[in-house]
């Protein structure tokens, strides 16, 4: 039996009529950057979502990006990070010329440590990014307490759809960030983003620099950048955005699916599943269990023709583009232990369950 990581085909086959009907529309049109179709999908996601102001942008990694530079980040300021995470997280506060600044993980949650925070936060602290990981929204009300004011900064890529407290991801913080990535539980046809935020004067500035500073054309009031969406991205998005809340439960079901089973075969000492505190619901953009001899366990997985992840090998500390911070492994102990054992298995909405009790069959052969 084979168990892709991910089968987008599965997908596509569902929605293939609509999704050709919608991209012929934009051919149609001929109208490619920005325009109705992108307005449109800001006006639906922002109601889907619960979010006060939706701004589509280019991808993921230039949500965060936008967010940063509308915030007036740059030069001599520091933004908390958890060294655990994407590299975009990071990357992003280096590019507006800041200074990330690495924080370990909690090692139940994997996301940061609120008291690792309040111990590095400074003067020049600017801004927390919280990372809302594999579907989980970090401990929110814990990290703006810790905060005091301090502008956060949700990364929320892999959280669409995901609350806390009955607040959804993205609304959460001063400004969120989404991806549209092909793999994330809605994906484009390509790359693809979002920014959110519940201050107007906020998401205006946003859209005033996604598109170089202009207002209006040619009139440029400060340096922006190409930060567009593409309207044959907006137009599959919106086919895919009605069909989300559905893919999520699915998606929550394969993972209560992966707890009976995991509970049935006896490996519940030997294999650390995800955790789901309460009040937050977990959407499961990665089922990520965490194993010894994570790497034989997973060539084990890949002979019987089950896809598999690391979601992440390297943590930022241990990154060679930011050796000039000084930070050595064993400052982050839990990020390390995470790096080394963390897997993640299929989780997608079409997932069978006979699929999933190969994939439980498989590992029970290589650890119980």
């Amino acid at each position: 039996m084979q168990v892709p990581l991910l089968d987008l085909k599965l997908q596509y086959a569902s929605l293939r009529e609509d999704i050709l009907s919608a991209v012929t529309r934009v051919c149609d049109s001929q109208q490619f950057i920005m325009g109705p179709e992108v307005e449109r999908l800001e006006f639906e996601i922002a109601a889907a979502i619960g979010v006060p102001h939706a701004v589509a942008v280019s991808s993921g990694t230039d949500a965060l990006l936008a967010a940063l530079m509308a915030l007036g980040i740059g030069e001599g300021d520091e933004v908390i990070v958890p060294t655990f995470s994407f590299f975009a997280t990071a990357g992003s506060v280096s590019r507006v010329g800041a200074t990330p600044v690495f924080v370990d993980i909690d090692p139940e949650t994997l996301m940061l440590d609120v008291d690792r925070v309040r111990a590095v936060m400074t003067s020049r602290t600017k801004a927390i990014i919280p990372v809302h990981l594999y579907g989980l929204c970090a401990d929110m009300d814990a990290l703006a307490a810790a905060a005091g004011g301090v502008h956060i900064i949700e990364d929320a890529a892999q959280a669409i759809g995901a609350s806390y407290r009955g607040r959804p991801a993205g609304a959460l913080g001063t400004i969120g960030c989404f991806s549209f990535f092909p793999t994330k539980n809605i994906g484009a046809f390509g790359d693809g983003g979002l920014v959110t935020t519940a201050d107007e004067a906020l998401a205006a500035r946003v859209r005033l620099l996604r598109n170089h500073g202009a207002r209006p054309k040619y009139v440029h009031h400060e340096i922006g950048g190409n930060f567009r969406l593409d309207a044959l991205q907006a137009a599959v998005l919106r086919v895919k955005l009605p069909h989300l809340a559905e893919w999520n439960r699915k998606r929550r079901a394969n993972a209560a699916k992966y707890r009976e089973l995991f509970a049935q075969a006896g490996l519940s000492d030997r294999v650390r599943l995800p955790v789901e505190p309460a009040g937050r619901t977990h959407v499961y953009h990665q089922f990520v269990v965490r194993v010894p001899e994570r790497d034989s366990v997973r060539a084990h997985l890949a002979s019987h023709d089950v896809g598999t992840e690391v979601y992440y090998p390297l943590p930022f500390h241990r990154q060679p583009c930011f050796a000039h911070l000084g930070y050595t492994a064993d400052a982050f102990p839990n990020a390390e232990a995470a790096a080394a054992d963390v897997l993640a298995l299929p989780i997608y909405p079409e997932l069978t369950v006979e699929q999933q009790q190969h994939v439980v069959d498989s590992i029970a052969e290589c650890v119980a």
